[in-house]
């Protein structure tokens, strides 16, 4: 469902130089994606990082980050800000080498059993 809503919104509310989505692709398949949204409330919000399970470990990851990130510096976002589950290990790995930090934690059960969710943040300008 959040997918959906999320890919929904996107497309439905589009704003040109503020939003983008990315698209990785390996020997012409889709191998991850990641969209970065202007919610209006300030910062860019980082949604639905993902790597498909054959390509993980190749730094497609890291990379639709870094696009997010250079993306957000030049559409004069402050930060990015995202909401992730201490569960996935690896992304947070790479939330963390590029500089984001936690800026709190919430126990929720919205995919049907209790998980811990992090919100972190990363400053891009004073």
């Amino acid at each position: 469902i959040l997918l959906g809503e999320v890919t929904t919104a996107f497309l439905r509310d589009f704003k040109p130089g503020r939003e983008q989505c990315w698209i990785a692709e390996r020997a012409g398949m889709m191998a991850g994606s990641v969209f970065i949204v202007d919610v209006g409330d300030g910062p860019g919000k980082l949604r639905l990082l993902y790597v498909e399970p054959w390509a993980r470990g190749l730094g497609i990851g890291q990379a639709l980050v870094d696009e997010c990130i250079c993306f957000a510096r030049e559409a004069g976002f402050r930060k990015i800000r995202l909401w992730t589950h201490t569960v996935l290990t690896s992304a947070r790995r790479i939330y963390e080498a590029k500089g984001f930090r936690i800026v709190s934690t919430d126990m929720h059960d919205e995919f049907g059993k209790p998980e811990q969710g992090e919100t972190w943040e990363l400053v891009l300008a004073g």
